[in-house]
């Protein structure tokens, strides 16, 4: 296809897959005549990947991402589907990675047309394809219509409501209302200047406060307490597709291996177990969830097992996930010279959140923290540090269900 050509579909449910040499974020919206959602529900995406008539499918970063129409299933009033594309990659342009879109059968994968939007150059975005409704049958057009301000332009293009953060002042003046305590000052003055100077800039990692409620990404790394929630969201836009928790120990005191294994439980709506991933087990849910191996000793450094969650891969009834470690070996956690769990941004390999045990306690197993799906499709991580009596994954169903 050329940029404006349209072809009719021969079928009644179409996938458009969108590939190129880097990885992309494919979403769709549903439109009506004048060209605008009728509400955010409209905007599908890997944190709300189902609409009416309309899916969004993950391809895990070794495929290409997918929307599918169901003409059948689109509510009346809706007259377009439109398909867009941006770099996963924040900031990347299209310079050099011409997308092409495929047009697919959903049932029986035929192709049914193919578009690569000839001289890209800066767009961070574009509108590819559209799937619309012209004297009552469904047709294909190519767009190719491109952005310069990534995803967020349009989708407010297009109606929806993108939360934009407010922007710094460079010299604050002294807040009338105390600020919320996410960076609490240090304990002891700084060797600077005995005048009182504007407050400093954002250190690389934001230590909330004893007690502060929920935090987010915006300072950057985030070293949580106990029952602290961060949001993984950044500027109040989605943040984060592909995640990994890295769980790390050292070897017992006195010199002694300990095995300590780590584990991901996920759970349903109504607390109902669905699924575990375990050393026993690397791989749940089509691959959404993938367990790195099992470490014997702790012996090395950095993470000792790797968790990689792809959130935008998750069956939908999947609204929460429980990260565990056990002591299969049967030590407690008072034998343990350290343990941590981190989030890490899969993609950037940035780390995220950070929570490191300091009181264990004669246990043998640990919730370190959880993933909760929220209404809005976000994710939050609270970190937990709940020891129970438990060695195995299959010990800590019960109870990490009752901690959810």
């Amino acid at each position: 296809m050329t940029p404006g050509s349209n072809i009719p579909l021969a079928a009644a449910r179409v996938t458009v897959d969108v590939a190129a040499p880097v990885r992309l974020d494919v979403s769709g919206l549903l439109l009506t005549a004048d060209g605008k959602v009728r509400s955010d529900d409209d905007f599908i995406f890997y944190n709300q990947p189902s609409g009416p008539g309309v899916t969004y499918r993950s391809g895990g970063g070794s495929a290409p991402d997918a929307i599918t129409v169901d003409t059948v299933a689109v509510p009346p009033g809706i007259e377009k589907i439109v398909v867009t594309a941006s770099p996963d990659a924040a900031g990347q342009t299209f310079q050099g990675i011409e997308p092409t879109a495929t047009i697919r059968d959903a049932d029986d994968g035929s192709v049914l047309a193919t578009f690569t939007p000839p001289r890209l150059g800066t767009e961070t975005a574009l509108v590819v394809v559209e799937i619309y409704l012209r004297g009552g049958k469904w047709k294909a057009r190519a767009v190719g219509q491109g952005y310069a301000d990534g995803l967020a332009g349009i989708a407010t293009d297009f109606g929806v409501t993108v939360e934009e953060p407010a922007p710094a002042p460079v010299a604050p003046p002294q807040p009338a209302v105390p600020p919320q305590p996410l960076t609490p000052p240090p304990p002891a003055p700084a060797a600077q200047s005995p005048a009182a100077p504007p407050p400093p800039p954002a250190p690389p990692a934001a230590v909330p406060a004893p007690g502060a409620g929920k935090v987010n990404l915006d300072k950057g790394r985030v070293s949580l307490q106990k029952n602290q929630t961060v949001s993984l969201v950044k500027g109040g836009r989605p943040l984060l597709a592909r995640v990994k928790m890295g769980l790390g120990w050292e070897p017992a005191y006195r010199g002694a291996d300990i095995d300590l294994d780590a584990s991901v439980i996920a759970y349903g709506p109504q607390r109902n177990h669905i699924d575990s991933c375990y050393f026993g087990r690397l791989t749940i849910l089509n691959g959404a969830v993938k367990h790195s191996g099992d470490n014997l000793t702790g012996e090395g450094a950095g993470d000792d097992e790797v968790i990689v969650v792809d959130l935008g891969r998750l069956p939908q009834e999947v609204t929460g996930l429980v990260f565990t470690v056990n002591s299969f070996s049967g030590q407690k956690f008072t034998e343990v010279a350290k343990a941590y769990c981190r989030l890490v941004d899969a993609t950037t390999e940035e780390e995220l959140a950070r929570f490191d045990l300091t009181h264990a306690q004669p246990q043998t197993g640990v919730m370190m923290a959880k993933l909760i799906r929220q209404f809005t499709g976000e994710w939050e991580m609270t970190a937990m540090g709940d020891f129970v009596k438990a060695r195995t994954v299959r010990n800590m169903v019960k109870p990490a269900a009752q901690a959810l």
